[in-house]
């Protein structure tokens, strides 16, 4: 593996400054971007890789445990970590070997800005989740030091977890259609997500497909919320006055709301309306009625993350894999269940 010294010699400065730059330390002591290019432009070539554990031994870290970086996006979002967490500790206990974890948080759109990302020096591995489309564009740019697993989007470039979008979309406009609907809706969470996006246009796409009629006026953006799904069906109700029969409601957390509301406005479900969300979250079996939803497998996705990071990390694989899980509708009594 490359050395300080000979990435120092390559891009001709001092190993002193190379070492800083590496460290991720350039701004600090005010090595200029250019340098700083340099630097790490040769560190790539020369394929090197941080000996993370070693700096902690000299830096006085008692346990020196290969790390593990989880980047979850900093937005309404959070909510869906615990399910992730709970899948990723899972398969980190049935594995032989030990690893630290460190919960780095990161505002959608600034992934690039996430120095320890760059510099690949705290961490031996990332598991990088939901980044935003913006984000996705810089991934696909970056040359990163650190073997990296994409959750819950697919790239050619990197390894990957995730469900077929598109096709749950579709599912669920067949679900509809399946049961006589023919005036259908969504809400969609406001937030730029590919995922999401896929999910929309595939239930678009197949409620065309089967003659299902989507006024525009019923495809509706808010915030990814509770409170965002309530607004979304107020300014519905009070615009237009007719609800479609069905509706995909694009998050559990905006479905939450929406069922609110529809409650508020005296709008009976399933009998006036029926409703599918998405995620499948532990409150979707108390809600009132009770809300059949789109089962997001996020323990197991979680865990298969980690294998192949892990994988990576120990060079047991090279270049991107992908996994695809399947995703089902749950039916509970919002639509279909008695």
């Amino acid at each position: 593996m490359a050395s300080i010294k000979e990435i120092a010699q390559l891009a001709n400065v001092s190993q002193g400054t190379a070492s800083i730059v590496l460290n991720g330390k350039g701004d600090q002591y005010r090595i200029s971007a250019l340098t700083q290019q340099k630097i790490y432009e040769v560190a790539r070539q020369l394929n090197y890789r941080p000996n993370i554990s070693a700096r902690r031994l000299r830096s006085g870290g008692e346990t020196v445990l290969p790390i593990i970086a989880l980047f979850w996006a900093l937005d309404t979002r959070t909510v869906l970590i615990s399910r992730f967490l709970h899948g990723l500790q899972k398969e980190l206990a049935s594995i032989e070997s030990e690893y630290e974890l460190l919960i780095q948080p990161y505002v959608g759109t600034k992934l690039k800005e996430m120095r320890s990302l760059i510099t690949g020096t705290r961490f031996n591995g990332a598991i990088i989740a939901i980044p935003t489309e913006e984000d996705e564009e810089f991934l696909e740019q970056a040359q990163l030091n650190v073997p990296i697993v994409l959750y819950q989007r697919s790239s050619a470039k990197y390894a990957s977890v995730y469900v077929d979008s598109y096709g749950t979309g579709k599912d669920v406009a067949a679900m509809f259609a399946a049961r006589g609907h023919r005036k259908v809706g969504a809400l969609v969470p406001n937030v730029s997500s590919k995922a999401i996006r896929l999910r929309k246009e595939g239930f678009l796409a197949k409620a065309a497909e089967l003659g299902l009629h989507v006024e525009p006026e019923h495809i509706l953006f808010s915030d990814f919320s509770e409170r965002g799904g309530y607004e979304a069906i107020q300014r519905m109700v009070e615009t237009d006055g007719q609800l479609p029969s069905a509706l995909f409601v694009i998050s559990d957390q905006m479905a939450v709301g929406a069922l609110s509301a529809l409650h508020t406005y005296g709008k009976r479900v399933p009998q006036d309306i029926e409703m599918i969300g998405y995620d499948d979250d532990e409150v979707t079996r108390f809600t009132i009625p009770s809300l059949s939803t789109v089962h997001l497998p996020v323990e197991e996705m979680a865990g298969e993350c980690v294998r192949m990071l892990t994988d990576l990390m120990h060079h047991k694989t090279t270049g991107p894999s992908s996994k695809i899980f399947d995703a089902h509708i749950v039916v509970r009594q919002s639509c279909g269940a008695n």
